[in-house]
C-alpha cells in the first residue's frame, strides 16, 4: 500500500539513501525545493517524487515513517484487556458510521439505530458530536477504566482513519504498540566489550554470566576508561540472552555453530538421493554363539534421507570394519526376501510397479524395504567411514561420499532421532535392555539376555518391514507437502508417481571383484600366490604358473588376487581367459580337519608370535601349530571357556561370525552378468512379467532365514589395497 508522503515545509522525505527537508513548495508549479542537511540544494518536481521507486516519508517527522523498520501490528499484539477496549472503540465508531454497533443493520441491537445515531436523518459532524456528548455523560471513574474520559470531536476522526487504513487495531491507543526503546544503557563502548568478550569465552572453557560480566567489566576498564558506564548485571544478563541465545549447548557445539557455511543446504525431492549411516552400541546384550557369553554388538544403520526408510542395516560383535560398511552399502542396492515367518501383509507393497515383477526380476519374493543405488552417501568421521574402502566403493558404486562437518551433528540428525526411535518401541521390550547409561541399568542386564545375535538380527528386520515402514513419520513432511500425513512407504509410493524406479539389481559376481586387490609379481610353480604372509594355491593357478601376467600399465605383468578380510583361509582369482573365478585355499590347511575361522588380526597376531620365537619355516603348515595355540584350540585345558578372559572370548566368537558373514556374503561360482530394468509407474497393474536369466535357478534355492543372508552374496564393494610384503604389492 502506497502511504501518503507529507511535502509541508519543513517535512523530511528519504531520496536515495539520503535525508532531504522541504524549504518551500510551488503548487502552482508542481515543484519542491528541498535542502539537505549538509547545504545541498536540489529542485525536483512532484511527478518525480511520485514515481521514484526510493523515495519514502523519514521517521523523524512522518507518523507513518515512524512505523518503518518493524512489522505492522495486528491485534494479536494486545492483551486481552486491551482488546476488549478495542472491540469497544470499533462499535462506538460502528454506530457512528452506520447507527448500529454491530456495523450490520441485519444485526440491530436493542433500540438500534438510536435518534441520535440514524443515518438517515443526521449528518456525520452531528452523530461525532453526540457520541462525544454520550461520552462525557459517563461516570468519570467508569470514562477512566474503559479509556473513554478524553474523547473529543478530533479524538474520533483520527480513530476513524486509523480504522479505516489499519482495522481493528487502527482503534488501538498508541502507546500500546509503540516501538521498543531497546536498551539506551548499551553504549557503543559497550557493545564492543561484549562482542569481545563473545569471542573469548567461545574460545576458552564454558563460564557463567558473573564471569562473563567480570570480564566486561574489565574490557571497558582497560579500553576505554572509567568514565565509560557500563549496565548492571541483570540488564547485561538480558541482552547477552538476547544476542547470543542461552548457551545451553556444550561448548564444542557453541563453536561448530560459529564456523562458516560453505555450499548451503541440500534439498532432497527423491529416494536414494543422501543416504546417511551411523553406529551405534546397542543397549541390549545378547548371548554370543561360541561360548554363550552375553555381549554387546553394534548396529550400522543406511538410513534414506528422503523416505526416512530404513534400507539396510548390520549387527557386529564388539565394532564394525570397512568390510561391514561395504556391504552394508551393497545392502541397500539389494531387494530384501521375505522369510518364512513373514505373512503376505510384509510383502512389496508399493503400487504402480507390481510385486510380482520385482519378484521375477530377483528371482524370490520381495519384502516391502525399498532398495536402490544410492547416489550420495553421508557419515561421520569414524575411522570406518574415513577407510580408504570407501574411496574404491564410491568409484564402482558411482556415489559420492560426503563426510558431516566436523562437530555438525545436525548434518545427519535424522539417522541419531531413528536410534532413539528403535530404542523406545523396540529394545526397551526386549530382555536384557541395559538402558541408556550406566546409571540406568538393571539389576543383571547380563543374567537377562536370552536372545542370540540371530535372533535380535530377525526381530530387528521383522520391526522394520512390519512396523516402522508404515509408521507415522509425525512432524517430518516432503517439501511438497509440509502439513500432509506420510509414512516411508507412502513417501515411497509418491516417488514412484514422480519419477519412477529404476529396478536394477547388481550380479553376483560384483562380490568377487570388489574385495581388496592385491598385485603379485609371480605364481610360484610349488607354493602358488603369497598374500599378507600366507600362502595360497589351487588348481586354477596350474595354467599360468611361472608366467607373467599380460596385464598392463602401473601394474603390469601382475596378477591380481582378490582377498576376504573376514576370513584368511581363502583367496579368489579370476581367469584371465573365461573370467571365471576359483577359490585358492591356504596351503597350511591340513588335508583332513577343519581350522577355525580367522581374519587379519589373528594372522598379524600369528607372524608376530613365531618372529618373537625366533622360527623360520619353510612352508605353511609349520605355522599351523601357533596359529591352534593362538586360537586355544591345541591344548584341551585351554579350550575350557572358564580359563579365557572375557575379551578372549569375545574376539573368538567375532571371528566365528565374520566368517559366516564372509561365507553368506559369497556369490555362487558361476554368475551371471548384471540385469537392469528401468520401470516407469504405470496407471494399472498390467505390466508384464520380467523375467530375469537367474530366476528359474534362484527360484530352487532355500530362503534365508536372516536378513541379508540371500542378498549378501551380490557383493557390490571393492575394498581397496592394502601393504604387502616382497611377494604381493598394493
Amino acid at each position: 500500500m502506497m502511504l501518503p508522503l507529507s511535502l509541508s515545509v519543513g517535512a523530511t522525505l528519504v531520496l536515495d539513501g539520503q535525508e532531504w527537508s522541504v524549504e518551500r513548495q510551488e503548487p502552482h508549479a508542481g515543484r519542491v525545493h528541498l535542502v539537505s542537511s549538509c547545504g545541498g540544494r536540489r529542485c525536483v518536481s512532484l511527478r518525480f517524487l511520485a514515481n521514484h521507486p526510493h523515495c519514502r516519508a523519514s521517521s523523524t517527522t512522518a507518523a507513518a515513517g515512524a512505523a518503518r523498520g518493524r512489522q505492522p501490528a495486528s491485534a494479536r499484539d494486545l492483551s486481552p484487556a486491551q482488546l476488549d477496549l478495542v472491540k469497544l472503540r470499533f462499535a462506538h465508531l460502528m454506530e457512528i458510521n452506520t447507527g448500529f454497533r454491530s456495523g450490520d443493520p441485519e444485526r440491530p441491537g436493542l433500540g438500534e439505530p438510536k435518534a441520535a445515531y440514524d443515518p438517515e436523518t443526521t449528518t456525520l459532524t452531528a452523530r461525532r458530536r453526540a457520541k462525544v456528548a454520550e461520552l462525557k455523560a459517563l461516570d468519570r471513574h467508569e470514562a477512566h477504566v474503559l479509556g473513554l474520559d478524553r474523547v473529543s470531536l478530533h479524538t474520533l476522526i483520527r480513530w476513524e482513519q486509523a480504522r479505516r487504513a489499519r482495522g481493528l487495531v487502527g482503534c488501538a491507543d498508541e502507546r500500546w504498540l509503540r516501538r521498543s526503546g531497546g536498551h539506551p544503557s548499551m553504549s557503543a563502548e559497550v557493545r564492543e566489550a561484549m562482542h569481545a568478550v563473545r569471542l573469548e569465552t567461545l574460545h576458552g572453557a564454558k563460564v557463567s554470566m558473573r564471569t562473563r560480566e567480570r570480564k566486561i567489566r574489565q574490557y571497558v576498564r582497560e579500553q576505554f576508561g572509567d568514565s565509560v558506564a557500563v549496565p548492571s548485571y541483570a540488564v547485561l544478563r538480558r541482552v547477552w540472552l538476547e544476542w547470543f541465545g542461552p548457551g545451553r549447548r556444550r561448548q564444542r557445539y557453541e563453536r561448530s555453530a560459529q564456523l562458516p557455511m560453505r555450499g548451503g543446504c541440500v534439498l532432497i525431492d527423491r529416494p536414494g538421493q543422501v543416504v546417511a549411516l551411523d553406529t551405534t552400541v546397542l543397549p541390549v546384550m545378547v548371548r554370543d554363539s561360541v561360548f554363550d557369553e552375553a555381549v554387546k554388538v553394534h548396529l550400522t544403520l543406511a538410513l534414506d534421507a528422503y523416505t526416512h526408510s530404513i534400507c539396510a542395516f548390520r549387527l557386529t560383535l564388539v565394532s564394525d570394519t570397512a568390510v561391514d560398511v561395504a556391504m552394508l552399502l551393497r545392502d541397500v542396492m539389494l531387494p530384501l526376501p521375505m522369510r518364512e515367518e513373514w505373512g503376505e501383509e510384509m510383502e512389496w507393497p508399493y503400487p504402480g510397479l507390481p510385486g510380482a515383477v520385482v519378484a521375477e526380476f530377483a528371482g524370490h519374493a520381495v519384502a516391502g524395504l525399498p532398495f536402490f543405488a544410492p547416489e550420495t552417501v553421508t557419515a561421520d568421521h569414524g575411522a570406518v567411514y574415513r577407510n580408504h574402502h570407501l574411496v574404491q566403493v564410491q568409484q564402482k558404486l558411482g556415489c559420492s561420499i560426503l563426510p558431516a562437518r566436523t562437530l555438525r551433528p545436525t548434518d545427519k540428525q535424522a539417522v541419531e532421532r531413528v536410534f532413539g526411535s528403535i530404542r523406545s518401541l523396540l529394545f526397551e521390550m526386549l530382555p536384557g535392555y541395559t538402558g541408556i547409561d550406566a546409571s540406568d541399568r538393571g539389576a543383571d542386564p547380563e543374567g537377562d539376555a536370552v536372545l542370540t545375535l540371530q535372533d535380535l538380527e530377525h526381530a530387528i528386520a521383522t520391526w522394520v518391514v512390519a512396523i516402522w515402514q508404515k509408521r507415522h513419520l509425525g512432524e517430518y513432511a516432503p517439501h511438497w507437502d509440509p502439513g500432509g500425513d506420510h509414512s516411508p512407504n507412502s513417501l515411497l509410493a509418491a516417488s514412484f508417481e514422480q519419477g519412477g524406479f529404476a529396478l536394477e539389481i547388481p550380479s553376483p559376481q560384483l562380490y568377487y571383484e570388489l574385495l581388496p586387490e592385491h598385485a603379485v609379481r609371480r605364481i610360484d610353480e610349488r607354493r602358488g600366490v603369497k598374500i599378507r604372509g600366507l600362502w595360497y594355491d589351487g588348481p586354477a593357478l596350474d595354467a599360468y604358473r611361472g608366467q607373467l601376467s599380460a596385464r598392463g600399465g602401473a601394474r603390469h605383468n601382475r596378477w591380481i588376487i582378490h582377498r576376504e578380510p573376514r576370513d584368511r583361509r581363502t583367496v579368489f582369482f579370476q581367469d584371465p581367459l573365461t573370467h571365471d573365478w576359483h577359490p585358492l585355499a591356504w596351503i597350511g590347511l591340513p588335508p583332513t580337519g577343519t581350522v577355525p575361522a580367522f581374519g587379519d588380526q589373528r594372522v598379524t597376531e600369528l607372524l608376530r608370535t613365531v618372529k618373537e620365537a625366533g622360527l623360520r619355516p619353510r612352508t605353511d603348515a609349520e605355522l599351523l601349530p601357533h596359529l591352534l595355540a593362538l586360537v586355544q584350540i591345541l591344548h584341551p585345558v585351554d579350550r575350557w571357556a572358564t580359563r579365557l578372559t572375557k575379551a578372549q572370548r569375545v574376539t573368538m566368537a567375532r571371528e566365528r561370525e565374520q566368517a559366516r558373514a564372509a561365507a553368506v556374503d559369497r556369490a555362487a561360482a558361476s554368475p551371471s552378468p548384471p540385469q537392469s530394468l528401468t520401470a516407469r509407474a504405470p496407471a494399472s497393474p498390467s505390466t508384464g512379467a520380467v523375467r530375469h536369466p537367474e530366476a528359474g535357478a534362484q527360484a530352487g534355492r532355500r530362503l534365508p532365514a536372516r536378513l541379508g543372508e540371500e542378498v549378501r552374496r551380490r557383493n557390490l564393494f571393492a575394498l581397496p589395497d592394502q601393504g604387502e610384503d616382497q611377494e604381493d604389492t598394493s
